[in-house]
């Protein structure tokens, strides 16, 4: 009786799955292939479920055999448990609910960077520098409680309350806040700021639900301070929504003007095209990139180098070519699956090669491409013939194989940064004595600078800040070979700590306006932007 039920359920469950994934375009062979493996698969999980001598986790069973039939596929495909689905689609819809508070931790306590303007903490009176010390009466101070743990306990449903204790300088007792929880926006661009009198510069982070809007709101800013030429900044953008990448192309490009092309075995081939009427129509345009720019930062890249709208100034990018598809399961969860590759505007597919079911090879791409030279040296870069495309309106060169090759290469600078500086930052010595300086002089600095542009200009870091951070080094035996690293070191430092203390007293923009003044990537476009 026990077999006949584990026959019938197999078969059933079997057909039943088959019959809700089948497209109907597959030929007959193929869904009795595919009926036969989906019945296989179920006879498996039953089998184990009632007849293995111990007792298993079903669920993590379910989600090992997932994971292991999309390890043999691309390296893009892939499962999420629903925890992980909800933290990994959150910051692409770009809110979430919670109180409003930029914060990092001070040793083991939570201080509050800066409040979201016009968020829920800034609404009952939270400050800039407040130690959020309790939540709902539970200690989070002191207790050695993780980041995500502290993170879980401030978010919550909009409308609900976040009891908050907090301790604030200069004041002797522990604060009471409450705050209503509220929708908070999770911001795609870093900073928009001038560089040059007539030559602006947008960063973003990833291209989520809201990142088209911050982007043209971004422009228009710029416009209005005398912005004539523009760098859009996506080094290390991972990328997000094919959509948000079609409409912040189409601001800079003609109406039909093709962006970005699909091809798949089973799902119709589309096309994105320009809807005109951009915001940004007239104006140069050197796009920055970098080899961890991919996915959507390498359709607009692309987009804007084939249509000769602008250039291309860094290092190739990462080669992430391949379209997921989301499939939400019952539970919450999600698979993504490829079902197609992206090609730019002249043909070029945007994805670099890879081996099914060697996904570590895939991940070590490009330590291997620094390995080789190609991220420090032109020259140790090829392209075969084969792979040679020409722009479409001035038929310029552009090559394929994988990413986006920059129009003009900036190696990466090895020799930057110090080894003891890697060390300092790299133990959290150096943001640490950022939250303290800042803890202890944020009102006196606030005073001191007004305006950002005399910061900028005035600004020095105490030397007494630096010999601190040398101090804590020691401690831990960190501490530089001779003179000329201390003295690199030292500059490191205050070159990150002056960036730092900018981000405190205002924002990103300020931050990146500090910290991009001695960036390569930046100084060549401008260099180039510059040009008549």
């Amino acid at each position: 009786m026990k077999r006949l039920t584990l026959a019938v359920t197999a078969l059933f469950l079997g057909m039943s799955l088959s019959a809700q994934l089948r497209f109907g375009n597959s030929p007959t062979n193929e869904s009795s292939d595919l009926e036969k493996n989906l019945q296989k698969l179920v006879m498996a999980s039953v089998m184990i479920n009632n007849f293995y001598v111990d007792s298993v986790d079903s669920k993590k069973l379910t989600e090992d055999a997932i994971n292991g039939i999309l390890s043999k596929l691309d390296p893009h495909s892939a499962y999420t448990n629903a925890k992980d689905t909800k933290k990994f689609t959150e910051p692409l819809e770009g809110s979430f609910e919670g109180i409003g508070v930029q914060f990092n931790m001070l040793e083991d306590t939570l201080l509050v960077i800066q409040p979201v303007p016009k968020g829920p903490s800034e609404r009952v009176g939270i400050l800039a520098g407040d130690r959020i010390v309790s939540v709902a009466d539970t200690a989070i101070a002191g207790v050695k409680m993780s980041k995500e743990e502290i993170m879980h306990r401030l978010r919550g449903p909009k409308g609900t309350i976040a009891h908050l204790g907090v301790v604030r300088r200069g004041i002797k007792d522990t604060l009471r806040f409450d705050v209503k929880r509220d929708r908070i926006p999770v911001n795609s661009v870093d900073a928009a700021y001038m560089v040059t009198p007539n030559i602006g510069l947008i960063r973003f982070n990833n291209f989520a639900q809201t990142t088209h809007k911050e982007v043209v709101d971004a422009i228009k800013k710029l416009k209005d301070q005398g912005m004539k030429d523009l760098i859009i900044d996506i080094q290390q953008n991972s990328g997000g929504f094919l959509q948000a990448a079609a409409d912040i192309a189409s601001e800079f490009l003609q109406k039909g003007d093709l962006i970005v092309y699909t091809k798949g075995r089973s799902v119709p081939s589309q096309e994105f095209r320009s809807t005109g009427g951009g915001c940004f129509q007239e104006g140069r345009v050197a796009v920055l990139i970098d080899e961890y720019s991919a996915s959507a930062a390498e359709i607009l890249s692309g987009a804007i180098q084939d249509q000769d709208r602008g250039i291309v100034v860094g290092r190739r990018s990462f080669g992430k070519g391949l379209v997921q598809r989301p499939f939400d399961m019952p539970d919450g969860s999600m698979i993504r699956l490829t079902t197609a590759r992206y090609y730019t505007p002249s043909g070029r597919s945007i994805q670099k090669p890879y081996e099914k079911g060697k996904g570590l090879d895939y991940a070590k791409d490009v330590i291997n491409r620094y390995n080789k030279g190609e991220l420090t040296n032109a020259d140790s870069i090829h392209f075969p013939d084969s792979l040679r495309y020409q722009t479409l309106r001035k038929g310029r060169t552009v090559y394929g194989g994988g990413g986006i090759m920059p129009d003009y290469f900036v190696p990466l600078d090895t020799t930057r940064y110090a080894k003891c500086y890697r060390e300092l930052s790299a133990k959290s010595l150096i943001i640490n004595a950022n939250l303290r300086y800042m803890d202890k002089n944020r009102k006196k600095l606030a005073k001191a600078y007004p305006d950002f542009q005399k910061f900028k200009d005035e600004y020095q870091v105490p030397q007494e800040v630096i010999d601190n951070i040398f101090a804590e080094g020691e401690k831990q035996d960190i501490k530089p070979k001779d003179d000329e690293e201390r003295q690199k070191t030292a500059e490191n430092i205050r070159f990150i700590i002056k960036g730092l203390v900018a981000r405190d007293l205002w924002d990103m923009s300020e931050y990146f306006a500090i910290i991009y003044a001695d960036d390569d990537v930046v100084k060549k476009a401008v260099e180039l932007l510059s040009k008549e």
